[in-house]
């Protein structure tokens, strides 16, 4: 009789685990929610030497953007995206049920620190680090936890545990409140921010990383580092007119971080969802103008925006594409393949040293 009633339990608890998340919205709908880096955390501060500042010409240039669709339901996890504030992009996210967050993190040391040196083949992965993780790894960049894209993470994420407790922001807090539950966030970005969610990827487990039009960096080698985030959880797209991409940047990116792995180079074009269950996607969808042009929408064009193309539905003609690469089983791989023939690994024999500003 007990062992029957310890099963019944267990199987109760094990049933209650397993049920699926629902939010209880008295009012279910669309949230756009903002707040000031520095009202939330006041340890915050401005760091003029990268253009990383709380106000500039008089308005605020701390503001942060989250998003969650309570009429959709939730699958648990939270995408938080390392560029600016994407109201398209959130609201897609947003359908496939998954929560939006856009911080303010000292991403403008891109425009001030963007060289890198022969000599060191970690010069931008470390500085990419410091300014995602606050973690002292570069001495060309002073970054503290406050100011770190992990720390004003979490801090936004508890602010919005208790102003909006519909959201149920409070999924994405670890269980002693201290930290984010890192293994419920997609980091994500494009670019510049494609090859920093890369970056933390490898150094924080997370959920999922996905590199829109990235990872770059390609006289570094950090993308070859051992990986917090098992490689499986990374997903990459790019249009092959993307100079990124024509430069052998993010397909040299891709193989140093081992993605062949898990399936061949697929053209979303050509082959439908699934796409193999591989992890490197390009699409060579066809673009107007010069060729300077078409690598300028190349790069843009993974990207969901306002200009992306629909059918005539409206429904975006990479939807597929996107809820593949952000909510795709991570467990399903293809099969593993050798490295592309061809792919310029080594970037750095034709680089020129460049003088060190004073």
């Amino acid at each position: 009789m007990r062992i029957a009633l310890v099963l019944s339990l267990l199987a109760s608890a094990l049933g209650a685990a397993e049920a699926p998340l629902k939010f209880a919205d008295p009012k279910p709908q669309a949230y756009h929610l903002t707040a000031r880096a520095s009202e939330i955390d006041p340890r915050c501060q401005a760091h003029p030497e990268v253009d990383f500042l709380l106000e500039k010409g008089g308005k605020p240039a701390d503001v942060q953007n989250a998003s969650v669709d309570t009429r959709v339901a939730p699958r648990g996890q939270i995408v938080i995206w390392l560029m600016g504030y994407n109201q398209v992009q959130a609201e897609l996210l947003n359908s496939y049920g998954l929560h939006y967050l856009q911080v303010s993190y000292a991403k403008e040391w891109f425009g001030k620190l963007n060289t890198e040196p022969v000599d060191d083949s970690q010069h931008l992965g470390n500085i990419r680090l410091e300014a995602t993780a606050g973690v002292d790894a570069s001495k060309s960049i002073n970054i503290p936890v406050p100011d770190s894209m992990r720390e004003r993470a979490y801090q936004f994420v508890k602010h919005l545990a208790k102003t909006n407790p519909q959201g149920k922001w409070s999924l994405f807090l670890s269980k002693d409140g201290k930290t984010l539950d890192w293994e419920r966030v997609i980091i994500s970005g494009s670019s510049h921010g494609a090859t920093s969610s890369a970056r933390f990827g490898l150094y924080q487990k997370v959920a999922r990383v996905v590199m829109l039009c990235g990872p770059r960096d390609n006289l570094d080698d950090w993308q070859a580092l051992p990986s917090a985030t098992p490689k499986n959880r990374f997903f990459g797209y790019s249009h092959v007119l993307d100079s990124g991409w024509s430069g052998d940047h993010y397909p040299r990116s891709w193989l140093l971080m081992g993605l062949n792995q898990f399936g061949p180079i697929v053209n979303t074009e050509k082959e439908k969802a699934p796409y193999g269950y591989s992890r490197r996607l390009i699409t060579d969808a066809p673009l107007k103008g010069t060729e300077k042009e078409q690598a300028a929408r190349g790069h843009g064009y993974v990207t969901p925006g306002k200009s992306s193309p629909q059918d005539a539905a409206g429904k975006f003609q990479q939807d597929d594409v996107w809820r593949y690469l952000y909510t795709s089983d991570v467990e399903k791989v293809g099969a593993a393949v050798p490295p592309e023939a061809g792919v310029k690994m080594d970037q750095r024999t034709d680089a020129k040293p460049k003088a060190k500003k004073k």
